[in-house]
């Protein structure tokens, strides 16, 4: 299903292709990525200019643009191939109240566009842009709090309904991404709440379940439960998680379990079994497998084909990062499926963290820069051969 390069790549001009592998053989070297990391860390520290070196590269690979005009016309091309498009401002989370209420209008921003472009299907944003993490901490932990604390809660609550309600407002769906486990209870909460008032006829509110986490396939089915109770619907992001290492050390150094499941395969086997369970009840949830494993991009096309699904269901999305995956996101979108692309924007300096953590993903994730490598090496043979 995945193979067909030419799909996958058809959108790519043998330039492109050649930057990608030029940019996919260098972070495969996690010395070279360990290196970049420090520089950028340091660059950004003592306020040196990176634009030059960082935005025809990396930047260019992973991210859209620095504002929502400038993904346009990335939008505009992915919809030539029947691929959507999930605009997300990607900039890391602040205490300043003046930078909470930047991204606060930029996120609204997005969802108005979002509701005037159809290849945009949904809006998204990371909780912890809008909250304090270490309050958010305290409340997870039902620590008592202070009165500056209980106010910050309470802000952060304000801030989430917001957005929700503009979503509602605007009939598009927002999905709010998953945090650290330290405070992840709070955020849980909060989109519950927020699925009580704006999911009642639709899934207009989506929560992220990082399935590598060892309680989120009960918790799933705890929420089908109480969706079934309140009469709503719900929706839900599935992600394999993205904090392992610092999950496990946080609890090592804290003492208590381990969050995470002890292997990939178990990992594997729960993101799976969430996703039988979803598609099983689809009349109350829907799913947006987002998911750079072929087997679970497969298996969700048997279970949707088993349970009798259009293909472009609307309750069924696919999605993969941009600059990763094509051969996954193009190819499901040739067959009809609902297929995206997640696309951060934002401006170079605040999105170079968001960066960071793409190129160490693709040097620690087994096999991930391997398999890009290979198929545009597949794709370069192909162009080649159709030449003669």
């Amino acid at each position: 299903m995945f193979q067909n390069t030419e799909i996958a790549f058809k959108w790519r001009s043998d330039k492109d292709l050649r930057r990608a592998y030029f940019l996919m053989k260098s972070i495969s070297k996690p010395w070279l990525v360990n290196t970049g990391k420090h520089l950028a860390n340091l660059a950004i520290a003592i306020h040196l200019p990176i634009n030059w070196i960082v935005k025809p590269t990396i930047y260019s690979h992973f991210v859209g643009g620095e504002t929502i005009e400038e993904c346009i016309p990335l939008v505009r091309t992915l919809e030539k191939f029947n691929v959507k498009a999930v605009l997300d401002y990607s900039v890391e989370g602040s205490e300043d109240e003046k930078k909470i209420k930047q991204a606060l209008d930029e996120t609204l921003k997005t969802i108005y566009n979002a509701a005037k472009d159809p290849n945009v299907p949904f809006a998204v944003f990371k909780p912890s842009a809008f909250g304090i993490p270490r309050v958010l901490t305290k409340a997870s932990e039902g620590a008592d709090l202070n009165d500056w604390e209980k106010k910050e809660v309470e802000k952060f609550r304000e801030r989430v309904f917001t957005l929700c309600k503009t979503a509602y407002e605007n009939d598009v769906p927002i999905m709010i991404d998953a945090e650290d486990y330290a405070y992840q209870k709070i955020v849980d909460d909060v989109i519950y709440e927020m699925m009580l008032q704006f999911n009642k006829e639709k899934p207009v509110v989506y929560n992220t379940l990082q399935m590598y986490r060892r309680d989120r396939l009960d918790y799933l089915k705890y929420l089908y439960d109480q969706a079934q109770k309140d009469k709503i619907k719900i929706g839900i992001k599935f992600v394999r998680g993205a904090y392992m290492e610092k999950e496990r050390e946080r609890a090592k150094k804290l003492g208590y379990p381990d969050p995470i499941h002890p292997t990939k395969q178990d990992t594997d086997r729960a993101y799976n079994a969430a996703l039988e369970f979803s598609v099983d009840h689809i009349d109350t949830i829907a799913v947006f497998n987002a998911t750079h494993n072929e087997y679970s991009s497969y298996l969700m096309t048997e279970l949707m084909d088993k349970k009798g699904l259009a293909k472009d269901d609307p309750r069924c999305y696919f999605a993969q990062l941009y600059g990763m995956s094509d051969h996954i996101t193009f190819n499901l979108a040739k067959l009809g499926y609902n297929a995206a692309k997640y696309i951060p924007y934002g401006p170079v300096r605040h999105v170079l963290p968001y960066l960071i953590r793409r190129t160490e993903e693709n040097t620690s994730v087994a096999g991930q820069t391997p398999r890009e490598l290979r198929l545009i090496e597949q794709e370069f043979k192909r162009r080649k051969a159709a030449k003669k």
